[in-house]
């Protein structure tokens, strides 16, 4: 049965399966870009479809990618050239929104609800922001910072994704590749190459300090945490920020400094066996020998693209982990 990609006609009345040139490509990454598809089709006399046309692609019956037609470009040769995005591309309208009390995953709700978007499943995040203005800002923004709350506030990293067509918003335990004893695993086998990174210089701090002006008290209350041992090592490398009301101080630089106290670690990987489980947000597990250290760990999917071409799959990632950051 192979790869499946059907495209409807403007009022959703007919479904094409159009002759599909060069391959496809499907694309995600992990926050602020929602998933795409490119593909190159031929016209033809039948073929009816514009911008707003809906694509569906499977592979053996299994979906992959539902979303929009946004873009098409065409030549001479009557190639068309199709770019198609999921649900997430209207998360870049902009808006100004003021709430209270709400956790990350109920204002994705009150957000879906608003803009007439489907939803999936949604995880409960559990941190309460008691108050947020977002002023001129793109729903993108408005749930990435939501979320960027909920993980500093508690270490808990959360992924926000399309899902065949419907949101879905879960923690990172949840988006594991596989199962017990059957995981995904990527290894010195399973792509062309890889490219690894390790370093303190991104996104790595040993010392977190955080001020509350208390309007209360007229006092200038301070929150530290530091890894002396560190500090040691890599000299001092000092977060810094101040306290929104609300927030508990002491429990926020403990998660600031169990988050980020660490080495960030990169690995890209060429031309991997194709898997349409993975995407980005997705955990898999990677056992190779990375020279200062050997790797046997999950690791974050921060980017995927996947190619599809000449009954030939393969992906190219981008990873975060052992010890990563959000």
């Amino acid at each position: 049965m192979g790869v499946e990609l059907l495209i409807g006609n403007e009022d959703g009345k007919k479904v094409y399966k159009p002759a599909v040139e060069e391959g496809i490509e499907w694309s995600t990454e992990r926050k602020g870009t929602p998933g795409k598809l490119t593909f190159k089709i031929l016209k033809d006399d039948v073929l009816d479809i514009s911008e707003g046309s809906a694509v569906r692609m499977t592979e053996n019956g299994e979906p992959i990618f539902f979303g929009f037609v946004f873009k098409q470009q065409r030549g001479k040769d009557q190639i068309i050239s199709v770019t198609a995005y999921d649900q997430l591309r209207y998360l870049k309208n902009k808006d100004t929104l003021v709430y209270e009390n709400k956790t990350a995953d109920q204002l994705l709700q009150m957000i879906a609800e608003d803009y007439g978007m489907h939803v999936g499943t949604l995880e409960q995040t559990n941190y309460v922001i008691e108050s947020r203005v977002e002023e001129n800002t793109s729903l993108f923004e408005m749930m990435q910072n939501a979320l960027d709350l909920t993980l500093t506030n508690t270490g808990k990293l959360f992924v926000l994704y399309d899902d065949f067509g419907k949101l879905a918003l879960k923690h990172l335990s949840s988006m594991a590749v596989g199962k017990k004893g059957a995981y995904l695993m990527v290894d010195e086998g399973t792509g062309e190459n890889f490219d690894y990174t390790s370093s303190i210089d991104d996104e790595t701090y040993n010392r977190i300090k955080l001020t509350y002006d208390n309007e209360n008290t007229g006092i200038r209350e301070i929150y530290i945490a530091q890894d002396s041992g560190n500090m040691n090592k890599w000299g001092i490398l000092q977060y810094f920020d101040t306290l929104k009301k609300g927030e508990n101080g002491q429990e926020k630089v403990d998660a600031l400094l169990k988050l980020y106290n660490k080495k960030t670690r990169s690995l890209k990987l060429t031309k991997a066996i194709g898997d349409n489980r993975v995407r980005a947000g997705s955990m898999i597990a990677v056992n190779l020998d990375l020279g200062d250290m050997k790797l046997a760990n999950f690791m974050l999917v921060e980017s995927c693209r996947h190619t599809y071409k000449e009954g030939e799959h393969w992906m190219d990632l981008t990873l975060k982990g052992g010890e990563f950051v959000g």
